[in-house]
Parts: C-alpha cells; structure tokens; sequence
C-alpha cells in the first residue's frame, strides 16, 4: 500500500511540474511587430527579476506578455467601462498571480506588479515616509495597503494615463484620510521640501 501510494505521490509531482515548466507564448494570429513590441516590454520586468534558471525566466516571460495579449483582446471586444469588459477582466485578474506563482515567489510577484504599474507602489510610499517622518506604523500600512489595492486596479487597465489615473484616485483618498487624522499636508510637504532642499 505504501508503495502504491508513494507511486501515485511521484506521479502527481511530476504532473504537476510538466504542467508547470512549458507556458506558451499565445502570439498565434497576432501582428509580429506587436507582439515584438510586447515581448521588448516583459522582458525588461524579468531582467529586473534576476532570475537565473532560463526556463523559468522564458515561462515568466511568456506569462507576462500573454497578460499583456489578454488584456488587450478585452479591451478590443469589450469597450472600456463596460460592465461586460469589467466582468471579464474581473473574470482573469486573479489568474495571472496564480501563474505566476508556479516559477516565482510572493517578493518576486510583487516585482512583476510594480514592473507593470511603473513602480508607482514603492517610489509613492517612500514619498509619503519621507515627507511625514511621524506616521505611525499602523497608518503606514494602510498607506502601503492602498496603494496596493489601486495597484490591482492599474494592472488591469488600457493604458499608462489609466494606471495612473488609479493611482490618483487613491493617492487622493490617502490625503483625505491623513487630513482627517490632523496632518497638515501643505506644511509636511514644505517641511519635506526644505529637508531635501528642493
């Protein structure tokens, strides 16, 4: 019995890592200089990953800009807003961590997202630490948490002014709500500003 089911456990193993190692590129029917444009993209967000094995970075790679390929078919049979093209972004949003959790750990995943949302999450958290030194631990991670949920949102949009746009929309809703705890934003900024003497 033991051996039977030390079997089928090599057997599930190695299913599961041939299932895991080839990701195909899904660039059938597309025009070539997209596709080009789109790889010259993912690749610089898994240069920035390190990675050392080939495979794993040529699967990365493939997971990328097939989200890349993904989105953009939504968004050209769908309009933009819709409730239908939202649903069906809603639809395949959580699949692309899940894919890529196969090669990459939760650090490197985090990589990919900033590598897609053009690192608005770290550059924009360090900016509120360093301009309100006196931020609590408590409001730092809220902070961090919504700049991670607007993250979530960018990744799924169109285009560069769209990501950014979410972004606005929580870097405003994180002003409002220090503004309601008592930080004074105009005078914390100028105070930032004569600390790096901009």
């Amino acid at each position: 019995m033991k051996k039977v089911f030390l079997g089928l456990l090599v057997f599930l193993v190695n299913l599961v890592s041939l299932s895991a190692q080839e990701v195909k590129l899904n660039s059938d029917g597309r025009d070539q200089q997209y596709v080009q444009t789109i790889l010259g993209r993912s690749q610089k967000i898994v240069d920035g990953l390190k990675l050392t094995d080939e495979s794993k970075k040529q699967n990365v790679l493939n997971i990328i800009a097939n989200r890349y390929f993904k989105l953009n078919d939504i968004y050209d049979k769908y309009k933009a807003g819709t409730d239908s093209c939202n649903a069906e972004l809603y639809k395949h949003h959580f699949e692309f961590a899940a894919d890529l959790g196969n090669y990459l750990d939760e650090s490197q995943i985090e990589a990919v997202k900033d590598g897609l949302t053009y690192g608005v999450v770290p550059k924009t958290y360090q900016a509120h630490l360093d301009m309100i030194p006196s931020l609590t631990d408590a409001e730092k991670l809220q902070i961090l948490n919504w700049l991670k949920e607007a993250r979530e949102f960018a990744i799924d949009a169109p285009d560069s002014k769209s990501k950014h746009g979410w972004f606005g929309k929580y870097k405003g809703r994180i002003n409002n709500w220090l503004s309601t705890r008592g930080y004074d934003l105009v005078k914390e900024r100028e105070a930032w500003y004569k600390r790096i003497g901009k």
